[in-house]
């Protein structure tokens, strides 16, 4: 059996009624427990991380059809829709499926790396993907209603969602992973709200100040939190900081640049002649 290390998930909507959410754990841990059984662990792990980020997209994709589609067949007041980001960690590989415009970013030695791109309907590839799922865009918006192209559930809007999973508002996610060297500090996610008024790399030099300080990953998040308000963010707040180290983040020295210093020839000339006369 593979040992997890850590799984930490973000979502940024409404919640699913108790029933979907029920369905939705045991089909993930059901999951889980096929995936970490197989044989495929011992063909090596990059073998087995390429199987993994099919069988997370696979997951999603299955927990919007088959889940959110029969919550509101049920119960009309179960009609709801969410964005959803997860980040899993094995030894030091890190997998994150994202669905919406939630955001995570890796800290490598200062640098805001991204591991999410938001889908946003205005973005050239989510429009294109839209149109051609017979959807449009509309202000930004999707078909004038959603400021987000991919999203899991709202199976209550017409026209958005295709049980084939080829409606304008997909809820297929995309996975990125990245192998986790001593150099990666940290990781942030957080929902669209804190992204409106937080650049990646702005969140990161906050954070890696603020953990400088204290070395306190929930501290940390409440402090990136208060700071957002303060910007005057105006949509859902949530916010995970997760340290993959135990020591607070080093104090970076930038190098001193080597400045190479020449004369001209007619510079060398004069101090020659200067030289000559100190010495008559």
């Amino acid at each position: 059996m593979l040992n997890i290390s850590q799984l930490y998930g973000l979502e940024a909507g409404p919640i699913l009624g108790q029933g979907a959410q029920w369905r939705m754990s045991t089909f993930a841990v059901t999951t889980s427990c096929e995936i970490l059984d197989l044989k495929t662990v011992k063909k090596g792990p990059v073998h087995f991380m390429g199987f993994l980020m099919g069988m997370v997209e696979s997951m999603l994709r299955t927990l919007c059809a088959a889940i959110c589609q029969d919550a509101c067949s049920v119960n009309s007041s179960l009609a709801s829709g969410t964005t959803a980001l997860a980040a899993l960690i094995i030894g030091r590989s890190l997998l994150v499926a994202n669905a919406g415009d939630c955001r995570a970013v890796v800290c490598c030695r200062g640098k805001a790396v991204e591991m999410s791109r938001d889908h946003k309907p205005s973005c050239n590839r989510e429009k294109m993907r839209i149109e051609a799922s017979g959807g449009y865009v509309y202000d930004g918006y999707l078909n004038g209603l959603l400021n987000v192209a991919r999203a899991i559930g709202d199976w209550h809007m017409e026209g958005m969602k295709a049980c084939d999973g080829l409606g304008p508002l997909s809820a297929e996610p995309e996975v990125m992973m990245r192998n986790l060297t001593e150099e990666d500090e940290f990781l942030i996610i957080g929902c669209d709200g804190m992204w409106d008024v937080f650049r990646s790399q702005n969140a990161v030099d906050f954070a890696r100040r603020r953990l400088q300080e204290h070395n306190d990953p929930v501290a940390c998040c409440k402090e990136l939190v208060d700071e957002a308000i303060k910007r005057k963010s105006g949509d859902n707040l949530s916010v995970v900081v997760v340290c993959f180290n135990s020591i607070a983040p080093p104090v970076l020295t930038a190098p001193r640049p080597r400045v190479q210093r020449s004369i001209s020839a007619e510079g060398l000339k004069e101090l020659q002649g200067f030289l000559d006369s100190l010495a008559d």
